[in-house]
């Protein structure tokens, strides 16, 4: 039996990944973390998600809203406005989170039986987020591989894809995206203005789609 563990923010990358897990595997559990950011709407949309599609889900409060409070995603900063290719952006890193987020997901994996852990770094995200490039996840693969007796296989399907080539996925399943939470402004609507927003609104107009939370 082919099993997969998802780390699932409630986001739009992760979202079509979970889908796309779906497709491919035979069981299927999902893991979120409350790390302290400034709102939980990916987390309530997450766990809608999950719930509808009947997916063993784990929410987990990792409680360190202290020690990466130096992100403007955490703590008092304020959200920075623009692209991803401003130097900004590099406000939003949060120190060392996904290797934090993984090893507590493996820690899950592990202990569920669990062959596959997948995450939804995509290309977009390498230049500014050191840990969502290639290099970080080949080394943290083979880690998981020698970490304990029962074997991690760790991949990121989407490493290689632009968010354009994500929504496109996910338009070929025929996915709802207004179930998904991309703002890093937790707003009752996206603010337009992070560059979260940017790199979602531009990757629903290269597919001629309207994006639905707009």
């Amino acid at each position: 039996m082919k099993s997969v563990l998802v780390v699932y923010s409630g986001g739009l990358d992760s979202y079509t990944l979970l889908n796309k897990a779906l497709k491919e595997f035979d069981r299927i559990e999902a893991i979120t973390f409350d790390y302290g950011q400034k709102h939980k709407k990916e987390i309530q949309y997450a766990n809608q998600v999950c719930k509808e599609l009947k997916i063993q889900h784990e929410v987990v409060n990792l409680d360190l809203e202290n020690i990466l409070s130096g992100s403007a995603l955490v703590g008092e900063k304020k959200i920075p406005e623009g692209n991803y290719d401003k130097e900004q952006m590099k406000q939003t890193v949060v120190p060392n989170r996904n290797m934090i987020m993984i090893s507590v997901a493996a820690s899950l994996a592990i202990k569920n039986k669990l062959h596959t852990l997948w995450y939804a770094a995509h290309a977009g995200d390498h230049e500014i987020y050191p840990d969502c490039r290639p290099e970080f996840i080949e080394s943290l693969a083979a880690v998981l591989q020698i970490c304990d007796y029962h074997k991690i296989n760790f991949q990121a399907p989407f490493m290689n894809y632009s968010k354009t080539d994500i929504v496109a996925e996910g338009l070929r399943m025929n996915l709802d995206f207004s179930k998904t939470w991309t703002c890093y402004v937790g707003d009752e609507s996206p603010c337009l203005r992070c560059g979260s927003c940017l790199e979602r609104k531009s990757a629903f107009e290269l597919n001629n789609v309207q994006d639905p939370l707009r």
